[in-house]
């Protein structure tokens, strides 16, 4: 019988100190908290230390006072949705994910903050998988995960609703209906259990909301009894299904067509922006981000009678790298060019949004604000645009698609009368105190970097043919 594992494969002096990483967030507000004099000294010895002395002086103090500052705002925040009850009990006291008496009453209690859905079995049978019914005439399943946002661990609720929300758009977008949602959440050993709850409870409100049932789902701590800290990471997915008729996709904008947007509140990056910048108004902010327009302005084009999903050429969401990112996909996958109007897009930033983007210098148009962005011909953009007005939500056209030309930017936005290069950076834009220390450049040794990118991927590809082919020839 062929072995998996050999000893000739186990290296300890393979291990590096690269590999074993610290929360500085947590690390900070230790510090805050319990008034450490030097807090900044102390933060830049650690980042110094743990990034493996890759980072110079100078910008681990740049770094250190960054987060710091972020810590600070998170500990200012107060109110309904950036709190929690605490149950006094921690992940590893109570031995969640240890699979014993302590785990399984935290899954009895998941079951009952979900409560009963629609779905043939759910949480609260305690099954190993959730059913869900699905309709006729269906050709395809569609399935996606998001990532909660990293930075909302120490908001459970908010960052249950907003990657809930992300999973749910990821589906409406391919002209689909989702079915069902599940979830998997890990805390460190000594966050409060209570963040699961406050967690689930965020997911469970967009469920409500939406009609689409949360059915199964993980829960375990990070590293179990490895990891010391509060840190909270986790994900929702989402399952579909859409007829071959009603299927859209990126690569079908064409020459023509004109490009509309929904007004966007945004979701976890608005959120985050607003809370770790200490924006004075970020109560405001954050209470606009909780909504399902997006869901809601998607489900009436598929409700209508004239069944506009199945003429809209392309639907997606503008989240990840902002309505720039977009384009560059669009324009790359559709092989067209996109021309967007400036003027039209700052219409589709809620305005206590756009003045939050404003006053923290912010660009809208590289980070996600939870738009809806349709292609579609022309002569249905009007209809497409009232179906959704009278939804509740507000509809732009923003901009149109024309054939690539030599000379002209692929894709451009028209700043009074002037077309520019309309182009994702090498990172979002900056949204945080932190992220605005780093930057958004490009690092001067990327294609080196590219280069080992390209041999790790290639090493994953042999490492599992290799250990497939073991498998297939066990005997035995």
């Amino acid at each position: 019988m062929s072995q998996l594992i050999n000893e000739k494969d186990i290296n300890i002096n393979s291990f590096n100190v690269s590999r074993f990483k610290m929360d500085l967030e947590g690390y900070a507000a230790h510090l805050i908290i319990n008034n450490e004099k030097d807090a900044q000294a102390k933060l830049k010895e650690k980042i110094i230390e743990f990034k493996n002395k890759k980072i110079g002086d100078e910008e681990a103090e740049i770094f250190a006072a960054a987060v710091l500052k972020e810590a600070e705002a998170a500990l200012a925040v107060k109110g309904d949705v950036f709190e929690y009850q605490k149950s006094g009990a921690s992940m590893g006291e109570f031995g969640v994910g240890s699979r014993g008496a302590g785990d399984f009453y935290v899954h009895e209690k998941i079951g009952h903050v979900i409560g009963k859905t629609t779905a043939v079995l759910d949480s609260s049978n305690l099954d190993d998988s959730g059913v869900v019914t699905l309709e006729k005439d269906q050709d395809y399943l569609v399935v996606t995960v998001d990532g909660m946002h990293s930075r909302l661990s120490a908001f459970p609720f908010l960052a249950g609703f907003h990657v809930a929300k992300a999973a749910l758009r990821d589906i409406y977008v391919m002209g689909a209906k989702p079915s069902a949602m599940l979830s998997d959440i890990h805390v460190a050993d000594d966050g409060d259990t209570a963040m699961i709850f406050d967690h689930l409870a965020g997911i469970a409100a967009v469920s409500e909301l939406s009609g689409i049932p949360l059915v199964t789902g993980s829960t375990l701590r990070i590293g179990g009894d490895m990891v010391i800290g509060e840190r909270m990471t986790g994900c929702v997915g989402a399952v579909g299904a859409v007829n071959q008729n009603s299927l859209t996709a990126r690569n079908k904008a064409a020459p023509g067509d004109l490009i509309l947007m929904t007004e966007g509140t945004g979701g976890g990056t608005v959120t985050t922006a607003a809370i770790y910048s200490g924006y004075e108004k970020a109560a405001a902010v954050v209470d606009k981000t909780l909504n399902i327009d997006f869901l809601i302005a998607v489900q009436a084009l598929l409700d209508s009678e004239e069944k506009w999903q199945t003429q809209i050429h392309v639907m997606t969401d503008v989240t990840n790298g902002g309505v720039r990112g977009d384009a560059y996909e669009i324009s790359k996958e559709a092989d067209v060019r996109l021309v967007f109007d400036d003027d039209a897009l700052l219409q589709c930033v809620e305005p206590t949004v756009l003045e939050m983007f404003q006053t923290l210098e912010i660009d809208f148009r590289g980070v996600s604000i939870d738009s809806l962005l349709v292609i579609c011909p022309p002569e249905i953009a009007d209809p497409v645009i009232q179906t959704i007005k009278t939804a509740g939500v507000k509809m732009y056209v923003v901009g149109r698609v024309e054939e690539k030309q030599a000379g002209k930017f692929d894709t451009a936005l028209i700043v009074g009368g002037v077309e520019k290069e309309f182009k994702p950076m090498f990172r979002e834009a900056a949204y945080t105190p932190l992220k605005k220390a780093i930057g958004e450049k490009t690092p001067p040794d990327f294609d080196g970097m590219k280069k080992g990118i390209d041999a790790a991927a290639d090493a994953a590809i042999e490492k599992k043919e290799r250990i497939v082919k073991r498998i297939r020839n066990r005997k035995g």
